[in-house]
């Protein structure tokens, strides 16, 4: 019964969360021959300003925004 945790920023829409889950679940059953009931997919968001790259914050490199691609 796989569990699987995706880390992710917020502010992406729910449909872009129900095609991830979505298609992680096709991975795994693909690759590991699982039943998709099986698998659990849990979305773990995090707010731009806990998130630093080289030293930067994330919210800081974009002007403390995110504009999601095709919304």
């Amino acid at each position: 019964m796989p569990f699987v945790t995706v880390q992710i920023a917020k502010g992406h829409s729910i449909e872009k969360k129900r095609q991830l889950a979505q298609a992680i679940t096709d991975a795994l059953v693909a690759t590991m021959g699982t039943k998709p009931e099986w698998v659990t997919v849990h979305i773990d968001e995090f707010e731009r300003e806990n998130w630093a790259v080289g030293g930067v914050l994330h919210v800081d490199k974009h002007g403390g925004r995110h504009v999601e691609k095709g919304v």
